[in-house]
C-alpha cells in the first residue's frame, strides 16, 4: 500500500509539473538539427547585412522581441498586420514606435529560410525573433548565447491584449516588478533586461515631464538635464530622437548602470533603479563587473524566451509573418 501511495504521488507531481510547465520541455537548442540545420547561420547572415545597412537595426530587433514576449508570450504575435475586422498588437499606442527595421530583419531571415527547400516553412517567426534579438546583441558587442528554439507562432494578435502588459517610462519599482514578476522574472532579471536601453533612442515625449517638472526631477542629474533641455525644447519637432545611453550609444555594454549612478537614467524608470535602496546594490554590482552583467543578461533573455510558449496545440508556423 505504501508502494502504491509513493507511486500515485510520483504519477501526481509528474502529471502537475506538466501541467504547469508544458512549454519549456519543448525547446531545446538543437530544435532545428534534423529540420533545418542551418537555421542559425542563415538568420545571422541576413542580420549582419541588415546592421551593415543601419544600425537602427540592433535596437530595433531588441525592443521587438521584448514587446512580443511581454504580451501573450513569444509567439511574433507583434508583428502581424491589423485587417479590416481586426486591429493587431503592432498597432497599439505602445508599438507605434517600433522601428520598422526589427519587422525587416526578421522578414528577411524569413525570407532566406523559405529558399532553401529543407527549411520552407518549417521555422517559425517566433524562433527567427529570438534568434536575430542573440545575433544584434553580439554584433553590438554584447554576449553571445545559445538560444532556446522550438516556438510556434501566435493565432491571436489583439491590440487590446497590450493594454497594461508593458512597463511605461514613469513606473516606479513596484511597478517594474509587479510586470515582470507577472512574466516569471525577478527583480535582478527586470534590471539585467533594462540594460537593454544601453542602446537605442527613445522621442522628448518619454521623459518631457523629467526636464520641464517644477523643479526639475531631482533624481536627474543637473548637467544632464540641461543637456535634455536643449535637445528637447518646449516646442521640440516630435520625431526628434534622444540616445538611450549619452555616453555609448552603440555598444551594448554596462554603461548604462554607470549612467545610472551619475543620475543620468533618461527614464524615471531607469533612473528609479538606483535611487531607490531596494535595486541600487544590483546596478551598482553590474556597473563595475561587465561579465557580472553579460551573465545576468543572457540568463534574463533565456527566461524571458519562455514566456507564453506556444505548442502545436494552440499555435502554427505561419507562411507569413505578418499574416494569422
Amino acid at each position: 500500500m505504501a508502494r502504491l501511495n509513493l507511486l500515485l504521488l510520483c504519477s501526481l507531481s509528474l502529471a502537475l509539473s506538466i501541467y504547469l510547465y508544458p512549454t519549456h520541455a519543448q525547446l531545446s537548442t538543437n530544435h532545428y538539427a534534423n529540420i533545418c540545420p542551418n537555421v542559425e547561420t542563415i538568420v545571422r547572415d541576413v542580420v549582419r547585412k541588415k546592421f551593415q545597412q543601419t544600425f537602427v537595426t540592433v535596437p530595433a530587433t531588441l525592443r521587438l522581441f521584448f514587446h512580443d514576449c511581454f504580451v501573450q508570450g513569444c509567439d511574433a504575435s507583434v508583428m502581424v498586420a491589423s485587417t479590416g475586422n481586426n486591429q493587431a498588437e503592432k498597432d497599439h499606442q505602445d508599438n507605434l514606435s517600433l522601428a520598422g527595421d526589427g519587422f525587416d530583419t526578421v522578414i528577411k531571415a524569413k525570407a532566406a529560410l523559405d529558399a532553401v527547400p529543407q527549411c520552407r516553412n518549417k521555422v517559425s517567426c517566433a524562433d527567427i525573433l529570438a534568434l536575430a534579438t542573440r545575433d544584434v546583441v553580439a554584433l553590438a558587442g554584447g554576449p553571445s548565447y545559445s538560444v532556446e528554439l522550438g516556438r510556434f507562432d501566435g493565432l491571436v494578435s489583439r491590440a487590446s491584449d497590450v493594454n497594461g502588459r508593458l512597463p511605461q517610462a514613469t513606473f516606479n519599482l513596484n511597478q517594474l516588478n509587479s510586470l515582470f514578476a507577472s512574466n516569471g522574472l525577478t527583480q535582478t532579471d527586470m534590471i539585467a533586461l533594462s540594460g537593454a536601453h544601453t542602446l537605442g533612442f527613445s522621442h522628448c515625449s518619454k521623459f518631457f515631464n523629467r526636464i520641464y517638472s517644477n523643479p526639475v526631477d531631482p533624481t536627474l542629474n543637473k548637467g544632464y538635464a540641461a543637456q535634455l533641455q536643449q535637445m528637447c525644447p518646449r516646442n521640440v519637432n516630435p520625431l526628434i530622437a534622444i540616445n538611450m545611453d549619452p555616453t555609448t550609444p552603440r555598444t551594448f555594454d554596462n554603461v548604462y548602470y554607470q549612467n545610472l549612478q551619475q543620475g543620468k537614467g533618461l527614464f524615471t524608470s531607469d533612473q528609479v533603479l538606483f535611487s531607490d535602496a531596494r535595486s541600487r546594490s544590483t546596478v551598482n554590482s553590474f556597473a563595475s563587473s561587465s561579465s557580472l552583467f553579460n551573465a545576468n543578461f543572457v540568463a534574463a533573455m533565456t527566461k524571458l524566451g519562455r514566456v507564453g510558449v506556444k505548442t502545436a496545440r494552440n499555435g502554427k508556423i505561419r507562411t507569413d509573418c505578418s499574416v494569422l
